[in-house]
């Protein structure tokens, strides 16, 4: 026969499972969260510049991408350089060709990726095509399309290193710099390169 203590366990077991249950469940298929409003993207394009930014950019021993908020930049400068008209921009065409290679690879869209297959994504896109050979600035013969994913890491790699947080905490900062010195000894900066 239970006693009371043991009624009483029991019936809290049943109260939290019944509580935690639904929970768990509706946590697992839902779309992860944005902590920011985008002005220029879709929440699915949103998704897709946070995952893709903490793929290349993760938090190290540095700050990462979303630390010093490259994803929101990002969605600003689109806002503010979009020109007139519903067309879809080469970027957000770009998003839609890369989550459709994602979905054709692994069966979900890029945000929904663990990381190991984002890296992998990431392999495959950096051997397609680079720039060829240019001469005093002049392209020597015909230049590829640079294509969405190496024009989108540039763009990710401006707002990072453009940052003030990486300017001046992990790059050297020296807002009046003085004389130019082009063969300067890492070893004198702390081993920090110049962020001007």
């Amino acid at each position: 026969m239970l006693n009371r203590r043991d009624v009483l366990r029991n019936i809290s077991w049943l109260a939290g499972g019944a509580i935690i249950t639904p929970a768990l469940l509706y946590s697992c298929n839902r779309e992860p969260e944005l902590d920011w409003k985008p002005t220029f993207f879709s929440d699915d394009e949103a998704r897709f510049v946070t995952s893709y930014i903490d793929t290349l950019l993760p938090t190290t021993d540095t700050p990462g991408g979303l630390d010093v908020g490259v994803d929101r930049f990002i969605d600003r400068v689109m806002a503010a350089t979009r020109p007139e008209g519903d067309d879809p921009l080469p970027m957000q065409t770009g998003i839609l060709e890369f989550n459709e290679q994602a979905s054709t690879r692994f069966g979900k869209v890029f945000h929904e990726l663990e990381a190991d297959q984002r890296g992998q994504l990431f392999s495959e896109a950096e051997k397609s095509p680079i720039y060829q050979p240019a001469v005093w600035g002049t392209a020597v013969g015909e230049q590829p399309p640079i294509g969405f994913y190496r024009s989108f890491k540039s763009m990710v790699l401006w707002g990072y290193l453009s940052s003030e947080k990486i300017g001046t905490e992990v790059l050297v900062y020296d807002p009046v710099p003085g004389e130019y010195d082009g063969d300067y000894p890492l070893s004198e900066t702390g081993g920090r390169s110049w962020s001007l």
